[in-house]
């Protein structure tokens, strides 16, 4: 039977009769979280009570249904998660211990992870390859210091029907196991004590309530930016603390759009966690995630005491990463998600200025070269990510066969998906060659993060000033990017071996430091050479040869 949904796995056969949607679990080498609602359905909000037994005998050791549960407990359950909620009929759980009356939370170790009362189930469904979540938080855990949620594989059995492959999280929250911060209580409201600590973030508005603000510095494309307060609770929070980190934040903000926003004593540097915010983008346009930046975006303040600054984290939700969207140019392994208000102008959710504004600072472009460079060498070196992908996949053993039976979705597009495989191989394998082309585009994409432009430029920081790719142009788009050292009226021209003009492209006038534009070319192979150049206040201030192939 296990060679046989096995080539029906490899080879894209989808067997979807009554067999599969009764399968139920018979072992495992997974643990296995069993919950009995006694009939109820589970709604979005609110929890319903119902009962949770996990089997887990221990690395190595196959697990059972029927066997002696490990850990036992009364919990409330709901659905959780925006589209992936609506859309998809594997639902995403959040669910809390509670007592045996089911009336008050509980703390208990889960899998390894440390106690705490709240947890999630990620159903992990259009995401066919199943590791891009667990394979983001692995990877960010072993080059950052800040906490990233612990993730583990499991099977998932509800009320007597087997409901696939889930992987149980953290939820973000603040804890001395999470993100540990002071506990900000109501009588907290002078002081050092009114500093910390607080959990904010920029996200889709449904879902819990929460105290909001709009920022009063509007996107790109003028669209606002409202900022929501995790923690404390809509229903804790106190005016005084409300106003306390409403002030801090616009005075970030503030200090972000003026003139002297580098400053260490004035500017950005007085307000945030820098390296923090180094890694977080980072992690991000490894994994060009469409949502970075402005869903599911945290970060946090402790007292002043405590260092005080914002740190931005935790990192939150990459099933729409790795090339597995079919908008916004999602899928493509050129192009910067910190770019995403001008690749997507209309999207609701749009980025706040911040990630532009900081990467006009020289030395917040250097630092996220500099580091991206070290861990290249290291952590994200291809094989290195490779081996990691194929080590997870590994562990999970027959779980991706049994998964695929129940919810038959291999060869069949879900949204967003942008690549839809004929197998599970051929997901995996996608993934794979997205992440090599990606790293191997941010090689070179990240050289002008940032060396020095000065007054007068030499032949050889021309080189460095301006970057094309791909180069040679696979593609009609090319990806353009450069340094500019002063404020200036900005125009992109490509020459054609005759030196005639063949494109022209105002940009407008530009701030000092770092841009990002495109060029759509008529034709990939019109010309086997041409040149662009950079024109700033009408002189050319570096040029680039562009090859054709």
């Amino acid at each position: 039977m296990r060679k046989l949904l096995l080539l029906w796995i490899v080879f894209g056969v989808v067997f979807i009769g009554e067999q599969a949607v009764a399968q139920l679990l018979d072992s495992s080498t997974l643990p296995i979280l069993i919950i009995d609602t006694r009939g109820q359905a589970i709604p979005n909000e609110p929890k319903i009570v119902a009962s949770l037994k996990i089997i887990d005998n221990g690395p190595g050791k196959t697990n059972f249904p029927t066997d002696k549960p490990s850990f036992e407990s009364t919990i409330g359950i709901e659905q959780r998660g925006s589209s992936s909620r609506i859309l998809f009929p594997k639902k995403p759980y959040g669910f809390e211990l509670r007592d045996a009356k089911g009336e008050e939370g509980v703390s208990a170790p889960l899998l390894g992870m440390p106690a705490e009362e709240d947890w999630v189930l990620n159903a992990t469904y259009n995401d066919k390859t199943l590791v891009r979540e667990v394979l983001t938080y692995g990877l960010y855990r072993q080059f950052s210091s800040h906490y990233a949620t612990p993730t583990r594989y499991c099977e998932v059995i509800l009320n007597d029907q087997y409901q696939g492959l889930y992987i149980l999280m953290e939820k973000i929250k603040r804890d001395k196991n999470r993100i540990n911060i002071s506990n900000l209580k109501s009588s907290d409201t002078s002081g050092d004590a009114l500093t910390g600590g607080y959990i904010l973030k920029l996200d889709k508005t449904e879902g819990s309530a929460s105290r909001t603000w709009e920022s009063p510095f509007k996107s790109s494309s003028n669209k606002s930016i409202p900022i929501q307060i995790e923690f404390p609770k809509i229903e804790d929070i106190t005016e005084a603390q409300f106003n306390y980190i409403k002030e801090y934040l616009t005075s970030f903000e503030t200090a972000l759009k003026s003139e002297g926003y580098r400053d260490e004593a004035t500017g950005y540097p007085k307000y945030i966690n820098v390296d923090s915010w180094v890694d977080y983008l980072i992690i991000n346009e490894v994994c060009r995630n469409v949502d970075a930046y402005r869903i599911s975006t945290f970060f946090y303040k402790d007292r002043e005491s405590k260092g005080g600054k914002l740190v931005m984290g935790p990192i939150w939700d990459f099933n729409l990463a790795y090339g597995n969207v079919d908008f916004c140019q999602g899928e493509s392994y050129m192009g910067w998600a910190f770019d995403f208000n001008n690749v997507c102008q209309n999207e609701p959710n749009q980025m706040p200025f911040w990630w532009n504004r900081l990467l006009m600072d020289f030395n917040f472009a250097r630092k996220v070269r500099l580091r991206y460079q070290s861990l290249r060498e290291d952590v994200l070196k291809t094989d290195r990510v490779h081996q990691y992908i194929d080590s997870t996949i590994t562990s999970l053993d027959e779980a991706p066969i049994r998964n695929f039976q129940r919810w038959p979705v291999i060869g069949q597009k879900l949204w967003p998906n942008y690549y839809v495989g004929n197998t599970y191989q051929d997901e995996v394998k996608y993934l794979k060659d997205w992440i090599s082309l990606r790293l191997k585009w941010m090689d070179q994409a990240l050289l002008p993060f940032r060396s020095d432009v000065t007054g007068s430029l030499s032949a050889s920081n021309n080189e460095a000033l301006l970057l094309l790719s791909p180069n040679p142009a696979l593609h009609k788009q090319v990806q353009i990017q450069f340094n500019l050292p002063t404020v200036s009226a900005v125009r992109l021209l490509t020459i054609d071996l005759w030196g005639r003009a063949t494109l022209q492209k105002d940009l407008g006038r530009l701030a000092p430091g770092l841009h990002h534009s495109q060029l759509q070319l008529e034709s990939t192979n019109a010309q086997p050479i041409q040149l662009v150049v950079l024109e700033a206040d009408g002189r050319i201030i570096s040029t680039k040869k562009l090859l054709q192939p």
